[in-house]
């Protein structure tokens, strides 16, 4: 069974925190020392991708030798966003569905399915 399906996001916020408190680390966790971090890591994800086309990308969940690095660096990003709602004393659950929410009204599905934008250059022209 996937650890996914039975780990709450409450569970991995006490795991991070945890890890955070051992280490005494707290001291350095501010909101704006974890957003930069959480952007570090987020870019050293994007190099794993970096010069490869979408195709090939998509590859990458096939190959363990290049899943596994992806997945370490996905992991640091989660890390440092639950480390800043720990910090913050942010409802990640809440804040994730209000802007679901908040992006279904913003992207209808009858305008978005499909395409990322109403205006979107792939979508076929009228004849």
């Amino acid at each position: 069974m996937a650890e996914d399906t039975h780990t709450t996001v409450q569970q991995l916020r006490d795991w991070v925190a945890q890890f955070v408190e051992e280490r005494d680390w707290r001291q350095f966790h501010s909101p704006k020392n974890l957003s930069m971090a959480l952007a570090i890591e987020a870019a050293e994800l994007m190099e794993h991708f970096q010069w490869i086309d979408q195709e090939e990308s998509r590859q990458i969940a096939a190959q363990p030798d290049r899943l596994t690095p992806v997945a370490e660096e996905l992991a640091d990003v989660v890390c440092y966003a639950l480390a800043l709602t720990n910090v913050l004393g942010i409802d990640l659950a809440r804040s994730v569905r209000e802007k679901l929410q908040k992006n279904a009204q913003k992207y209808p599905v009858h305008e978005y399915r499909g395409r990322y934008g109403p205006e979107d250059p792939h979508a076929p022209t009228p004849a």
